[in-house]
Parts: structure tokens; C-alpha cells; sequence
């Protein structure tokens, strides 16, 4: 039968709709490291048949999030330190390339997002709302990527950026999450005098920064948890 003439809503591929629940379900710990990965139990969990649930492991294993050994089990990959590093590299030129290009395109509608997505991040800190400040985190960055247009760039992020997400919850619950604050501020500064190249030149760094070894935030009583 033919082709039907009326466009369906667009939805996305099953495949990549399991593809992001496993991802975000590893990025936010549901997933625990070395827990085991059981196609057919990951199928009844998300609904789905064990193909995609296949074909995401697969994805989440050149991702670095999954580490699947041959004949024998799959499980959530551990975080470490080499890991993180190989994604930094790669997740801190992206941003510096989409930075670049977007500075010429950002309205001023997209920099009073950005303001707002740090404003929202700075509470979330205040608050020790680990969950919300990545929300705003990944909310402020995405705003230059998708003014930047490049497609390959963001599709190079969506598969390496979810493991510095990993290691952004540490971070996020340390002390050195508020210097985030000041650098989303000073990185729409640039943005806003036009200078791309410096933009993109912190866009870089502030990607660089990440790092396993953090200072936990201090309690009220100015003990260490």
C-alpha cells in the first residue's frame, strides 16, 4: 500500500527512546557501577522487545558507560579517572567548536535563557539540589549547541557528554560547583560582547575542570559529611 500523504507527530525511535532511558538511568544512578545488565530483565522493565535494548547496550558500550565483556556478562562501567579524561577531550572541543559558531547567532532572547538556566543553577546550588543543578547545567549548555547547528557536534556530545554527567554529580555536590556559577556568567559575557573566540576559549576550560577529586560541601556545623 502506498506511503499515506498525512504526516504523523514525530516521535522517537524505539531504539533511541530505550537508548536514553538506560543512559539517563546510568547518569543518575539507578544504575549502579558494576551492576550486571540483563537484556531480557531491561526489556520487561522499559516494555520493549530485547532488540533495542541490545542495540542500546551496544551504544552505551562505545560510550564508555557500559562495559560488556564476550560470553560472559555486561555490566554499568565503573567511573574512573581514564574514562573521564578520554570524554573531557572530546566534550570540551565540542563545546569550544559550538561556542564558536554561536556567538554570532545567540539572540537576546538565548542569552536571557542562559542568564536564567544560571540563576536556576545557582539555587539548585544553594539548595544542594544535585538533580536540579544538572538539569540547569545541561539546560545553560545546550542553549549555545543548539544556536551553533552543527549536527555532528551534538550528536558527538549526546554519546560522551553523559559521562562527565557521571562525574558532574560529584562535583555538583562539592564546593567547587559554585565556581560554575561564575564561569556561566563570565561565559555570557563574552557571548554578549561578540567575542567568539574567547568564548570559546572558556567554553573549553570550563569542561576541562572536571575532576574525580572533589571537596565535599561543607554541613552546617562545618563538618565534612
Amino acid at each position: 500500500m502506498p506511503i499515506p500523504s498525512q504526516q504523523l507527530p514525530p516521535r522517537p525511535l524505539l531504539r533511541d527512546d530505550v537508548l536514553s532511558r538506560l543512559r539517563e538511568a546510568i547518569v543518575d544512578g539507578t544504575l549502579a557501577p558494576d551492576e550486571q545488565l540483563r537484556d531480557s530483565e531491561i526489556a520487561a522493565w522499559l516494555g520493549v522487545s530485547r532488540t533495542p535494548v541490545r542495540e542500546a547496550l551496544l551504544e552505551l558500550a562505545r560510550a564508555g558507560l557500559v562495559r560488556a565483556t564476550p560470553g560472559r556478562s555486561t555490566v554499568v562501567a565503573p567511573l574512573d579517572s581514564s574514562s573521564v579524561r578520554d570524554a573531557q577531550a572530546v566534550v570540551a572541543a565540542m563545546h569550544a567548536l559550538v561556542v564558536r559558531d554561536a556567538v554570532a547567532r545567540l539572540t537576546a532572547e538565548d542569552l536571557a535563557a542562559m542568564r536564567s538556566a544560571n540563576a536556576a543553577f545557582a539555587d539548585a546550588q544553594r539548595r544542594g539540589d544535585v538533580d536540579a543543578a544538572l538539569e540547569a547545567d545541561e539546560r545553560f549548555h545546550a542553549i549555545a549547541v543548539d544556536a551553533g547547528g552543527n549536527a555532528a557536534a551534538r550528536a558527538v556530545l549526546a554519546q560522551y557528554e553523559p559521562v562527565l554527567r557521571r562525574a558532574e554529580r560529584l562535583r555538583f555536590a562539592s564546593v567547587e560547583g559554585a565556581e560554575s556559577i561564575a564561569r556561566h556568567d563570565r561565559l555570557i559575557e563574552l557571548c554578549e560582547a561578540g567575542d567568539a573566540d574567547g568564548a570559546a576559549r572558556l567554553a573549553e576550560q570550563t569542561w576541562q575542570t572536571l575532576t574525580l577529586e572533589t571537596t565535599p560541601r561543607p554541613t552546617d556545623e562545618g563538618i565534612t559529611p
